[in-house]
């Protein structure tokens, strides 16, 4: 039984299992029968404090042998990765040390600019090294952000420089709404992704370099006279979890990224925005105990995540403009502060998890000026502050119209899908080509065309497939073509 302090009640015991179930029926409850309580407790939560610490919540799980979605929530709606970013940092290192860069023996560098991230950190000196196995496993277990800035910096030069590496990396192995400013995942609101592209990276990471993924099944480490643990308490604790990473800061909420395995069956799983430690990972938990024995437990049927260099991909790219980091720290879960960004208390109850759209006043990060391609994705009518953005380019942006592949003009029927925009013409053709040759079935019949779309003196290519009545179908077809890799929505003409 756990305690759980809530501003302006009575403290009681809360069973955390019982937290779990709690959450994730809730998660289920249709949308429509939500509404109304989520109304009417926004009013009731602001009068206890004042808004405070409302982290938007999504989840997915994906069956790691076929691709199949298992359980989703708010799975393409934009949040914050915090500490999760480490992992696409040690992405990049695995591919370094696979190329001959860097051995485990390698010495790395620390900075003045390494050394002044803040906690949670080893907290090494300038001109002090730290050697890649040690720094891989300061990055499992303790999560330390001087080390992540110092791969970063070792790596590419810079930090700044490193992550648009790590941006580009995520486009090319599909993370189609993944953007990064930092190698640690330190608050900055450029710093995005979604569930859907975390569980590309869980994979990913895996097929990529299972050599050294038992990394991230590092309970502890020694490091100059201290032994450091892991911030991942479900490792050990939840029957076939083996990893991999944790993540906070105050606009996130609580993150975790997982992969688990057992008798065949194989998933990866995320959880963004819990409210506390307990009640993510009591959420995960029971995430994985409730579909692990439902993946498939045959030979594997899907491909290896691998990187593509023209997958769908947004048209403009990181724009390499120096950020102002906030000035609020990141803290894993042993360093948890306990008040948000306006100096307010914490309601870190576990028994309730926000989800977006509800009332409340949750972060909301605004869509980066280096990430405006991203507007080109579907919009998340859930989050209004992000949808508002994501919905239309700008009301004064000019369409013209629109250009069949080849043969006759193509005339959009009541519902389209739109697969990106480019900017080149030939590259949408082209990446509607390889959908439709791909996919089949349900695009078999559709119409691809493009629309020319000029924006702030820039001129992009929309990538659609015309050819669907009803939005059912529309959607069936555009599920079909996530489930081949590529960023999709389907909208009315």
């Amino acid at each position: 039984m756990r305690k759980v302090e809530v501003p302006g009640r009575t403290t009681r015991a809360v069973p955390v299992a019982l937290v779990a179930v709690a959450v994730l029926s809730a998660l289920t409850i249709p949308a429509d029968a939500r509404r109304g309580r989520h109304a009417r407790h926004a009013a009731h939560h602001r009068h206890v404090s004042g808004g405070g610490y409302n982290p938007p919540f999504a989840a997915m799980v994906v069956d790691a042998k076929t691709g199949k979605t298992l359980h989703a929530v708010n799975e393409d709606a934009l949040r914050h990765p915090a500490s999760i970013t480490k992992v696409m940092t040690l992405y990049m290192l695995f591919e370094q040390m696979e190329r001959g860069k860097f051995a485990l023996d390698s010495d790395l560098s620390i900075s003045a600019h390494a050394a002044a991230q803040a906690p949670s950190k080893l907290g090494l000196r300038p001109g002090q090294t730290i050697s890649v196995e040690d720094a891989i496993k300061a990055i499992v277990t303790k999560s330390a952000n001087d080390v992540a800035c110092a791969i970063g910096e070792n790596i590419a030069g810079s930090e700044e420089r490193f992550a648009q590496m790590m941006t580009a990396k995520a486009r090319a192995l599909g993370m189609s709404r993944t953007h990064y400013a930092n190698a640690s995942g330190l608050p900055d609101p450029d710093q995005l992704t979604t569930a859907r592209d975390l569980t590309i990276l869980a994979r990913a990471i895996q097929d990529r370099f299972p050599h050294y993924y038992r990394y991230f099944q590092t309970r502890s480490f020694a490091f100059r006279g201290r032994v450091i643990g892991n911030h991942n308490r479900l490792l050990g604790n939840v029957e076939g979890v083996d990893g991999i990473k944790t993540g906070y800061t105050r606009d996130s909420g609580f993150n975790l990224m997982t992969a688990a395995k057992s008798d065949g069956h194989q998933i990866v799983a995320i959880v963004l925005g819990g409210k506390s430690g307990g009640s993510r990972d009591a959420i995960m938990a029971q995430l994985v105990r409730a579909n692990l024995p439902k993946a498939y437990a045959g030979a594997r049927i899907a491909p290896p995540v691998t990187e593509v260099a023209e997958r769908a991909r947004p048209a403009v790219v990181a724009d390499g403009i120096s950020r102002t980091r906030t000035q609020v720290a990141s803290a894993e879960d042993d360093d948890v502060e306990t008040t948000n960004s306006t100096g307010e208390p914490l309601d870190i109850s576990p028994a309730r998890t926000t989800t977006p759209g509800n009332g409340l006043r949750a972060a909301s990060p605004a869509l980066p000026k280096s990430a405006q391609a991203y507007a080109e994705q579907p919009s998340q009518p859930a989050f209004p502050s992000l949808g508002k953005i994501a919905a239309r380019i700008s009301s004064n942006e000019r369409d013209e119209p629109p250009k069949a592949l080849s043969g006759p003009k193509v005339t959009p029927t009541a519902w389209v899908i739109q697969l990106g925009a480019m900017d080149d013409e030939d590259k949408a053709r082209s990446m509607l080509s390889q959908a439709r040759a791909k996919v089949g079935g349900s695009l078999s019949k559709a119409a691809p065309y493009t629309v020319k779309v000029e924006h702030g003196g820039a001129t992009l290519y929309r990538a659609r497939f015309s050819g669907f009545s009803e939005q059912e179908s529309a959607q069936d077809a555009c599920t079909a073509l996530k489930r081949s890799g590529y960023s999709c929505f389907a909208t009315r003409s």
